[in-house]
């Protein structure tokens, strides 16, 4: 039986590396305001303790990232190396997030994907997120 991998906080001077190698494998990323370097060196300004990877002998085979701001939590960049889904890992890291939400008093979570991302929507769904009647909207500063 395949044990799963560890759950632990970001560390920038050994992570940083790997995960921007997994965000651009995973997401692609087509603008500036995504970049991955750019989005870890903002995140991890904050401090907050919400940044975790998934590391298996050493490697990066997962992230999340969560917000909170005292209403509402926010999950992002939620990503699992291609060779590793199908086995829990996506799962675990957001139910890692969401344990690490609900600890700072957050009652509600929620998170945006494109329309178009079907599977991703499947997986939400199937650990239990649901679609809710909103408009999403955003301006880039």
């Amino acid at each position: 039986m395949k044990t799963m991998p560890t759950i632990r906080q970001y560390a920038d001077a050994t992570d940083r590396i790997q995960v921007v190698e997994l965000w651009r494998n995973v997401f692609g990323y087509e603008t500036a305001h995504n970049e991955p370097n750019l989005a870890i060196s903002k995140k991890i300004a904050i401090n907050d303790g919400l940044f975790f990877v998934a590391v298996e002998n050493e490697a990066i085979a997962g992230t999340i990232m969560a917000g909170y701001d005292g209403h509402r939590g926010w999950l992002y960049s939620v990503a699992v190396d291609p060779g590793k889904r199908l086995h829990g890992l996506g799962s675990a890291l957001v139910h890692h997030a969401e344990k690490a939400l609900a600890e700072l008093g957050c009652m509600k979570v929620n998170l945006q994907l494109l329309d178009t991302n079907e599977a991703t929507a499947a997986f939400y769904k199937s650990i239990g997120y649901a679609v809710e009647p909103r408009v999403s909207m955003g301006k880039l500063l």
